[in-house]
């Protein structure tokens, strides 16, 4: 070139014969070196699961990312209904019937461990509720739960679950988002990623606390985790709505209109000079929501408009104020998923700083009062908030799913009044969309310490959950810090047995 002043001193550098050179030899270096890897098949590829295959990674709008998107392949359950009882519910006092604690009752039979969570345990004991053989199948259920046992014949219960702590923080976290430690999303945050939502109106994740206050996990059991803000679960229930819904009392509704039309018109400008910033979308979207939520959610809370028959089905004016409270909060569960939104997660217990079978099903004293305290708030709600969905007919494309984070051990404990938490077996149940009915599926050892046959983890569980959905387990994954995380992190299998 033959005036190269106007270059940069770079642009000049580049120029020197020696500097081309050198530079050309590194490249031809970096080129070889990339031949050699690909033919030995080490350069890194397209990202891969555990299992090998390519991630299915939602196609989200930024501009809406609560849009209703395809599942991965066809699938019985649209929505899903968790209703999640913190504490640990004993599964050998409702619905995993052992003779062999009848014939033992008090004794210490050997292979039994001498301290558990707690502390010392002590002996055998029975089941504090008579087992009795309900519906046409005949499934042994305790009198603890007699609504939810007149519908065994629609159940498909799984008898050998088990967990990996025995603790209830870490506890809650598993179950609902696969990782004992805090960070990671929650089921209903990875299965409104994956599909959206059908209502645009109301939130696609909504969490029904407990009248009595939060779960020991707290919003951790609904929140998002590492994925985007838009899919953590939105949390009210009958007696809290969400905060500013109502309009101040100096501003009318037609100024509240042209105020929502000049913010719209604003936020689509601003998007405008910044395409694809999906958090800024992210943000937009959520305030959009906030904003129709505000005639919509005042809406799904209105009872009034339910007949007396469904009030008195479900409890609402019976019983304790908790169990008139909780009942509220069931029928506000039917009326979300009436309305379309993808995942409610429905809580019975709570307190985040324990509770002692009083404000969750944690009894490790005075079991028969607690439990009892417990079922009377739960039993007929949940039995009615089924019968109703089957009544419906939106069972055809719900899965509802009871859980629970643990069992209790056979035994007492040394105080002689309560059992200790058993992180070996317990009981879940499913219902619905997908779900074989009047169904048992694993067994519990002859004590019901620990799961016998077909044994069942957390990962296994919330891959058959997610299959149900119409959701690969492996295959849906977000990339965070280097790895391609999932629900069942590198585990878990489809429990197709389980399957109609």
């Amino acid at each position: 070139m033959s005036n190269p002043e106007h270059l940069s001193p770079q642009g000049r550098e580049l120029l020197n014969r020696r500097s081309f050179l050198s530079t050309a030899g590194l490249s031809a270096a970096g080129l070889g070196l990339a031949s050699l890897l690909h033919g030995q098949g080490l350069l890194a590829g397209e990202s891969s699961t555990v299992a090998g295959e390519t991630p299915i990674r939602p196609d989200i709008d930024p501009n809406n990312p609560y849009a209703g998107r395809n599942p991965h392949f066809e699938a019985p359950a649209r929505q899903v209904l968790v209703i999640y009882l913190p504490g640990a519910v004993s599964h050998v006092d409702t619905f995993d019937y052992k003779p062999a604690l009848f014939k033992l009752h008090g004794q210490k039979p050997p292979g039994l461990p001498a301290v558990t969570f707690e502390g010392p345990s002590g002996n055998i004991a029975k089941p504090f509720w008579e087992f009795k053989p309900r519906g046409e199948t005949g499934k042994m259920v305790s009198d603890l739960l007699p609504h939810l046992a007149g519908q065994v014949d629609d159940f498909c219960f799984l008898h050998s679950m088990t967990t990996e702590t025995s603790a209830h923080p870490q506890g809650e976290n598993f179950m609902n988002t696969g990782f004992t430690m805090e960070g990671f999303p929650s089921f209903g945050a990875w299965v409104t990623y994956a599909l959206g939502t059908e209502n645009q109106e109301l939130p696609a994740f909504v969490a029904i606390n407990d009248p009595r206050g939060l779960a020991r996990s707290g919003k951790n059991n609904f929140g998002n985790g590492f994925l985007p803000a838009a899919f953590q679960g939105t949390d009210f229930n009958a007696k809290n709505p969400p905060n500013n819904l109502h309009r101040p009392s100096g501003l009318g509704p037609n100024a509240d209109r042209k105020t929502v039309d000049l913010l719209q018109r604003l936020n689509a400008r601003h998007l405008e000079q910044y395409p694809d910033d999906a958090n800024l979308a992210g943000r937009i979207a959520s305030y959009e929501l906030a904003g129709r939520m505000q005639t919509s959610v005042p809406e799904v809370m209105d009872l009034s408009g339910e007949t007396a028959a469904t009030i008195k089905s479900y409890g609402v004016e019976q019983g304790s104020e908790l169990k008139r409270e909780y009942a509220k909060n069931c029928i506000l569960a039917r009326r979300l998923l009436e309305k379309g939104v993808r995942v409610v997660q429905l809580f019975n217990g709570s307190d985040p700083a324990g509770g002692n079978g009083i404000t969750n099903w944690d009894s490790h004293s005075d079991i028969l009062k607690t439990h009892a305290m417990q079922a009377e708030i739960m039993d007929q709600p949940t039995a009615a908030l089924i019968a109703d969905l089957k009544q419906r007919g939106m069972l055809e494309h719900t899965l509802v799913v009871w859980a629970t984070e643990f069992g209790r051990m056979p035994f007492l404990q040394a105080n002689g009044t309560g059992r200790d938490h058993n992180p070996d077996a317990f009981t879940c149940f499913l219902t619905g969309a997908g779900v074989k009915k009047g169904f048992s599926y694993g067994e519990s050892d002859e004590f019901g310490f620990k799961a016998a046959v077909d044994k069942l983890s957390v990962y296994d569980f919330n891959a058959t959950l997610l299959h149900l959905m119409g959701l690969d387990h492996e295959r849906l994954t977000f990339y965070h810090n280097g790895l391609e995380r999932r629900l069942t992190n590198v585990h878990g299998h489809v429990v197709h047995d389980v399957l109609s």
